[in-house]
């Protein structure tokens, strides 16, 4: 497989279509993303690539495919280009598959050869199901993953006949396995069955309610950036931020909503994010559209500001702090650049942590985050 054979698998995208045959001002992204239109765009350099997917078979059979990828750049290429070390290519849209799996397998197609590259894709979806083929893609070569997904409800109802109500199902149980750990941020507990969250815990997997996320959302950041896959569901922004929502008033607001974007911006471990869940018709006057638009805005950010970050091994850019709690003896580092932080687990490796960690070992008692890393091992 190769770039010139993923082509086969995508539709351009309409420029004059997306800017209304209005053009795009020189300080606009409109004029500065590599856009498949004419030709194929070179991605050599490109930190973000995007591929549209607007198949929404799995949220029912009514739907085969919405135009919602482009209603979504139509929003995007608009807004202003703030961010010149971030490059970002456009790669158009999958081509709707004659069945829903036909559709996974293409976008899998697309993801692989783009992740052989080492690029980092951002998915325009869609229904939420299309995440199965955002894992299937990611794990095609036996690699183990950690996800994380945002999202009001957590989509394991054995109840349901549509694939965007279920496919956790597949995810956590199909075999072979390849998921190591999977958070789930923002969810509503009247959405929820209390015996789904025992079991999920049973699996050692972390679900946040969004109420306990809106506390302190910088607690997110460690659990996005120890990720591989990141899906984010509309349906986790309120209403009011996005009115073609229309599971629930409640959930994140619309800044809230881009800061868990910019986190996963900012991760140079998560390879994949996916948007999904948008329906132009159940939109009002784009405003889920814009929204959406400035989700992607702060994954650049995210991007612009993780390139400051400096490697692991380049100790002299890390405070190094050694403490024990409980017994255990353990290293966290703090970045300089960015003050992030990291600790290690007693096999030696390191996985994102905040500084409320580093101030819990300091107490002697064992970060929660800490335990749940070393159940997993």
């Amino acid at each position: 497989m190769s770039l010139d054979t993923i082509i086969d698998f995508l539709e351009p995208v309409n420029i004059a279509q997306i800017s209304n045959d209005e053009g795009f001002k020189d300080t606009q992204l409109g004029k500065h993303i590599a856009v498949f239109d004419e030709s194929f765009p070179d991605i050599e350099i490109a930190d973000l690539v995007i591929v549209g997917c607007g198949e929404m078979r799995g949220a029912g059979i009514q739907f085969t495919h919405t135009d919602s990828p482009d209603a979504i750049r139509s929003e995007f290429y608009r807004l202003y280009h703030w961010h010149t070390a971030v490059n970002v290519a456009d790669l158009g849209n999958v081509k709707c598959g004659a069945t829903l799996q036909d559709s996974y397998a293409a976008l899998r197609v697309v993801l692989q050869e783009l992740l052989a590259l080492g690029k980092k894709v951002l998915i325009l979806g869609g229904s939420h199901d299309i995440t199965t083929a955002q894992y299937q893609a990611q794990t095609a070569n036996g690699t183990i993953i950690d996800a994380a997904c945002v999202d009001a409800r957590i989509d394991m109802d054995m109840e349901s006949m549509t694939p965007a109500d279920n496919f956790l199902v597949d995810l956590f149980t199909g075999m072979p396995n390849y998921l190591r750990h999977y958070n789930h941020i923002g969810f509503q507990s009247y959405f929820m069955h209390p015996q789904m969250l025992e079991t999920i815990d049973k699996l050692r997997f972390d679900c946040y309610r969004v109420g306990k996320v809106k506390e302190d959302i910088s607690e997110m950041e460690p659990a996005i950036r120890n990720s591989d896959l990141f899906s984010f569901d509309i349906a986790a922004i309120q209403h009011a931020h996005a009115p073609a929502n229309h599971i629930t008033p409640n959930g994140f607001n619309g800044e809230e909503a881009c800061t868990l974007m910019q986190y996963a911006g900012m991760s140079h471990t998560c390879r994949t994010i996916g948007i999904y869940g948008y329906i132009p018709s159940q939109d009002v006057h784009q405003m889920t559209a814009k929204q959406i638009s400035h989700l992607i805005w702060y994954t650049m950010d995210g991007i612009q500001k993780g390139k400051q970050e400096a490697s692991m091994e380049d100790r002299n850019s890390f405070n190094e702090f050694t403490l024990a709690f409980a017994e255990v003896e353990t290293v966290f580092l703090q970045s300089k650049r960015t003050g992030r932080w990291w600790m290690q687990l007693h096999d030696g490796k390191y996985v994102a942590c905040s500084y409320r960690d580093y101030l819990t070992a300091s107490n002697n008692d064992i970060p929660e985050r800490w335990l749940r890393a070393a159940e997993r091992i």
